[in-house]
């Protein structure tokens, strides 16, 4: 009798288990389809890193001679850049898109601070008008900015046409909108009643902003700086028309100038140069991801 019991046990204790085993439908219906997607997904976008990759190492200097995935492994595209200007496009992008995004984020937070904490006439409708701006691209412009710069050139030459300064200066006049609105909301998540303790303690609004605000705020200060630099980094039309030497031009310059004439195109050299421009940006937004997700999400909870 002490056997029955003994070998009817575990059944009893392990029929729950059975019970409420999910069946291969129900998880394929509810999980499962997700992780396809997911992996499609991986898929879709590793493809062209990997063959870009590919073609980097390839003697070839084609992309055709590319589609056997890792069938040339040679160094020689990258020891072959530093026979070019390279690394000169690569210091200049690396500072004009450094500048851009610190000026970017002190701008934007400036701005955002006003219209947070302040309250002017005017107030709403400046908000609306930047935003508005910003629907409108920067390079719809590039046309009047040529004819600035020419003029401008005449008059103070370090701001006309060639000039890294005065493409600085031509980010940073498209800076604010978005930025300045993303970040307003973010602002306001801030609690006043910080501000008015700081200020029966005697603090300035230039105390306050500078060493409580911006503080609180740097998940949005880093989500700023790392969109501003991306897209410098990235831009191609309106640095192509005002930097006119090769020794000024950006990398989104001088690699689409190495592909430009089809007969003489070296996509082997172009394939290395692109893979090397992306560890900056991949570097950055490894070491910023933490405040992206915190960044973009909490600017949107209270506008």
């Amino acid at each position: 009798m002490a056997t029955d019991v003994a070998t009817t046990a575990p059944t009893s204790t392990t029929a729950p288990a059975l019970k409420h085993r999910m069946s291969f439908g129900r998880w394929f219906k509810e999980l499962g389809w997700r992780h396809i997607v997911g992996v499609i997904g991986v898929i879709y976008a590793a493809f062209p890193i990997v063959y870009i990759i590919s073609a980097s190492l390839s003697e070839k200097g084609t992309l055709t001679g590319s589609n056997k995935l890792f069938s040339q492994v040679s160094f020689a595209n990258y020891a072959a850049l530093g026979d070019t200007r390279f690394w000169q496009w690569a210091g200049n992008t690396l500072l004009i898109a450094s500048i851009t995004a610190i000026g970017t984020v002190l701008m934007g937070a400036a701005a955002a601070y006003a219209f947070s904490r302040f309250r002017f006439s005017g107030r709403r409708v400046g908000l609306t008008t930047l935003l508005i701006i910003q629907m409108f691209p920067q390079m719809l412009a590039f046309v009047a900015i040529f004819l600035l710069l020419i003029a401008l050139g005449n008059v103070v030459p370090g701001l006309g046409l060639n000039s890294r300064v005065a493409l600085i200066c031509i980010y940073l006049g498209g800076s604010l909108g978005v930025n300045t609105f993303l970040m307003y909301g973010f602002f306001n998540t801030v609690p006043r009643e910080l501000d008015e303790a700081a200020k029966l303690d005697g603090a300035t609004h230039s105390q306050i902003y500078w060493t409580i605000i911006l503080r609180l705020v740097a998940p949005i200060l880093a989500v700023v700086g790392l969109l501003s630099f991306i897209s410098t980094f990235g831009e191609f039309i309106i640095a192509r028309t005002v930097l006119q030497s090769e020794g000024n031009w950006t990398l989104a310059v001088g690699l689409y100038n190495w592909v430009s004439d089809l007969l003489e195109a070296n996509w082997g050299l172009f394939a290395a140069g692109a893979v090397i421009s992306a560890v900056p940006v991949l570097a950055l937004f490894l070491y910023l991801q933490k405040y992206i997700v915190g960044g973009l999400t909490a600017g949107s909870v209270k506008g």
